[in-house]
């Protein structure tokens, strides 16, 4: 691949200003590959950080090819172990553990693809409009690039990226949607539909940002100010004030949850379950919070 071909992609990325301290999650695949790549072409001061999660055998000898592509490309390596034990929903335990693990401003090597497949996962978990616009750019450099330019980004540096098998299993959502889900959607719209659910993430996106902005000017636990305001922007200040309790970003309040706070708001009743070993109850025009 020549300069300019990868000059092409950088300018379809968002990485930081060149210079900037840069920690890059690879795991040794072809996007992650590619990220430390890219970044160490944008001038990023990057360090590459593999996790190994000893789920599969040999997963210990893939921190080397990521070791490896680190000292090619001038960036230092750092290597982390986790434990994930066996049990339902490996795949999200895994993730967690990893964060847990990552710097907190960790670049990750996320694609359009990906991002296709996030909206239609969320699509199919009723998460609406916040759920739509899918992963935020930030953080996310390759967001704008797909994963065949991945792909061929690293057969032409030479990189032979990890393959991990788990990326076939058809008893994991994600792999359904990427491997049937999307390919039959080309089929019925007679193009590629990846590009287009992406553009409707980042326009659903800027549509949701101003929703939250305008809901900012909402006091969530006074009463009057939940019933005047327009049920979307009531319903997205209760949101976020039940978000503010611990473990809320991976556990936000569902619907149902929020109704029912908005029904106690509304006097329909005095006190609702809200999950988590708390409720919220109505006193004076008010609503606490209590266990």
């Amino acid at each position: 691949m020549t300069d300019a071909a990868v000059d092409s992609l950088l300018a379809r990325c968002r990485f930081p200003a060149p210079e900037s301290a840069a920690a890059c999650a690879v795991s040794g695949g072809a996007d992650s590959l590619a990220l430390l790549v890219l970044a160490c072409a944008a001038g990023c001061a990057v360090t590459a950080v593999h996790v190994d999660h000893g789920l599969r055998d040999g997963s210990d000898r893939e921190a080397d090819v990521v070791a490896a592509a680190a000292q090619r490309f001038g960036a230092r390596f750092e290597a982390c172990t986790v434990e994930v034990a066996a049990g339902p929903n490996v795949e999200a335990r895994a993730r967690a553990a990893r964060y847990r693990v990552l710097p907190p401003d960790v670049l990750t090597g996320h694609t359009a693809d990906d991002q296709a497949e996030t909206v239609l996962l969320n699509l199919m978990r009723g998460a609406a409009l916040d759920g739509l616009r899918g992963m935020p750019a930030e953080r996310r450099p390759l967001i704008g690039i797909r994963r065949a330019d991945t792909h061929a980004l690293c057969a032409a540096l030479g990189l032979e990226p990890v393959n991990d098998l788990s990326n076939d299993d058809r008893s994991l959502r994600r792999n359904r949607v990427r491997h049937e889900l999307l390919p039959l959607l080309d089929s019925i719209a007679a193009r590629d539909v990846a590009p287009v659910i992406g553009r409707q993430a980042e326009l659903l996106g800027d549509d949701a940002a101003l929703l939250d902005a305008l809901s900012e000017t909402i006091e969530p636990t006074d009463v009057k100010s939940l019933q005047a305001a327009p049920p979307p922007l009531a319903r997205r200040a209760v949101r976020a004030w039940l978000r503010g309790g611990s473990d809320a970003e991976h556990h936000p309040p569902d619907a149902a949850t929020v109704e029912r706070v908005l029904a106690v708001a509304r006097g329909e009743s005095k006190a609702s379950d809200i999950g988590g070993g708390r409720r919220v109850v109505r006193s004076h025009g008010r609503l606490t919070i209590t266990p």
